[in-house]
């Protein structure tokens, strides 16, 4: 396993994030040695949904997780990557929030890497990000990606330069794997 101890990521999540669009990362960076810091709107314990394949519907999880921190105490000068988990709910209610908008967009600025799943890219579209590169995401969103500039692969990881995105929870150990690899390349 690659190792990429002491590394610092952000997430960003609110209510209604996907439970395996986050948890599965969360751990898996952690036990390569990530030190990992969840900020949401404020830091009351937000809770995750469940998407069913079968029919085709979100349920709430009942799986909450604590923020460690606001948006509002994010200094992005601390992480070394951000990570945006999916879900509909929370990516669609952050992309409509100036601070969460502007973290990404300044993550991207700054050359962070950025990885994102599923309806998480939804915040590069609002960021402006996306224009010019190879992306990837849920299949709903994509006419959104090209529409914001990217070019849309059907592919379960795409990597692009500092962007990292990844289409569904079957997808997460692709996406793990290219995320954690990125980040050990980059701290070396």
């Amino acid at each position: 396993m690659t190792k990429i101890n002491n590394a610092r990521v952000l997430m960003i999540a609110t209510n209604g994030f996907e439970q395996a669009e986050l948890f599965e990362p969360f751990h898996a960076l952690q036990d390569a040695g990530a030190i990992i810091t969840l900020a949401a709107l404020d830091t009351q314990p937000i809770h995750g949904v469940i998407y069913d394949a079968a029919s085709g519907m979100s349920n709430i999880s009942g799986e909450y997780i604590t923020p460690d921190i606001s948006l509002e105490q994010v200094d992005l000068e601390e992480y070394d990557a951000l990570y945006l988990p999916g879900g509909v709910i929370s990516p669609d209610k952050l992309r409509i929030v100036p601070k969460a908008v502007e973290l990404v967009r300044t993550a991207a600025e700054k050359g962070m890497l950025i990885a994102s799943i599923c309806h998480g890219p939804w915040l590069l579209v609002e960021a402006d990000v996306v224009r010019g590169k190879k992306v990837t995401g849920w299949y709903a969103i994509r006419t959104d990606l090209r529409n914001a500039g990217a070019e849309v692969l059907d592919q379960e990881v795409v990597v692009d330069g500092k962007l990292i995105t990844s289409r569904m929870p079957s997808d997460i150990p692709a996406m793990n794997q290219a995320f954690i690899q990125a980040i050990a390349a980059e701290i070396r």
